[in-house]
């Protein structure tokens, strides 16, 4: 794919001209590009079509439209403002020793068992669980909510949705209203549920519990899956380049730099749409209004133009402007907490003196979702 990838690059964007029965769509391959599309949402909209490629019903459209992901400026930077300052490095940073503690819970039952499920049994509660100290859910609940982002975000594979009946989206959204309610009768507390229900928006009204659960499903469904997904697909990484993983052993000092090439060379997210909002060009591409627009992560952050030997997986590439987070009023919310979790956990795993696969990993089946569904694992002190 990444090949295939590369030779497109040396052209414009592509246009599929086989989806002639819908509108236009453009595959944006390019970092200058992928750059410039996230820098001008009064181009290039989140809000007219929704971030998937498949087309929403509009109901759902409607309903996505509650989310900081599918909203524009000025609405989107209105929603965001008040939480920023709340996933901030400095707040952020307060949670290492809680993080740490946790990752060393997590490795350590993992290293007792003969095998471990890597994906799930060890880098998957770390996410869920950080997440929902942040919002103040009750740890008990962890599990469940962990359940409802992974088929949310990789429910085109049907190993992951198979055994769920019904809307995990919904049945999340529901949860998320009941928190709300809740918590509207308790004396308040210092976390972002507190925060998104004493926030005013706009025309000055408080949020609605509607409007609570679709930013509940975005911020937990986001800090869940993809965190993992950058944990877990960047320890594979490590493992397939022994080499790399013996550089981090001897400079540990290197593992803020290999959190940066995990996020590159295997982001979470394929990509994120985008609609034309007016006539407009793209390099030498004439786009139309309405006409799809996808910027391709995994495509521009191998972008040769950019970044040198990009195929190959390097700890020490610096500097490294890759695009997994997004760049623009969209720069992902969570990114400080990704990269915090990502780095404790990575200090916490090189303590082990054997972390080796006991089978071959299996990745997720999804068009959206760049991850592993599988990853058996040995860990030794």
């Amino acid at each position: 794919m990444h090949q295939g990838f590369a030779e497109l690059r040396r052209s414009d964007p592509v246009h599929w001209q086989e989806m002639s029965d819908e509108p236009g769509f453009w595959a944006v391959l390019r970092h200058a590009d992928a750059v410039h599309v996230s820098r001008h949402p009064e181009l290039f909209s989140s809000w007219f079509g929704g971030v998937t490629l498949e087309d929403p019903e509009p109901a759902s459209l409607e309903d996505s439209r509650r989310t900081l992901l599918v909203m524009d400026p000025p609405q989107h930077t209105a929603y965001r403002q008040p939480l920023a300052p709340h996933f901030g490095p400095g707040v952020v940073g307060a949670m290492e020793c809680q993080i740490r503690a946790r990752c060393r819970e997590l490795l350590d039952a993992a290293s007792d068992r003969h095998d471990s499920d890597f994906c799930h049994d060890i880098a998957g509660p770390l996410p869920s669980e950080t997440i929902a100290a942040m919002m103040g859910l009750p740890r008990e609940d962890t599990a469940l909510i962990r359940r409802w982002s992974e088929v949310m975000l990789a429910g085109q594979d049907q190993e992951i949705a198979s055994g769920y009946a019904g809307s995990a989206s919904l049945d999340m959204m529901t949860y998320a209203m009941g928190w709300a309610a809740e918590r509207r009768v308790q004396s308040r507390r210092d976390d972002i549920t507190s925060l998104l229900l004493e926030a005013t928006f706009e025309d000055g009204r408080s949020m609605s519990d509607l409007e609570f659960g679709s930013f509940f499903v975005q911020l937990v469904a986001a800090g869940n899956d993809t965190t993992r997904t950058l944990i877990s697909s960047g320890t594979a990484e490590l493992l397939l380049h022994p080499g790399q993983l013996d550089s981090l052993r001897r400079e540990p000092q290197l593992i803020g730099t290999a959190v940066e090439e995990m996020l590159r060379f295997c982001p979470p997210m394929h990509y994120l749409r985008r609609t034309a909002a007016v006539d407009t060009d793209l390099g030498a591409t004439r786009v139309r209004a309405g006409e799809k627009v996808a910027i391709f992560y995994t495509s521009a952050n191998r972008d040769e133009e950019v970044f040198t030997d990009p195929q190959s997986f390097d700890v020490r590439r610096s500097p490294n402007p890759h695009l997994s987070f997004g760049i623009g009023p969209h720069f992902c919310l969570g990114a400080h907490v990704a990269r915090l979790q990502a780095r404790v956990f990575l200090e916490e795993l090189l303590s082990f003196r054997t972390i080796e696969p006991t089978g071959p990993p299996s990745r997720v089946r999804s068009n959206l979702t760049n991850g592993y569904r599988r990853m058996p694992i040995r860990l030794s002190r």
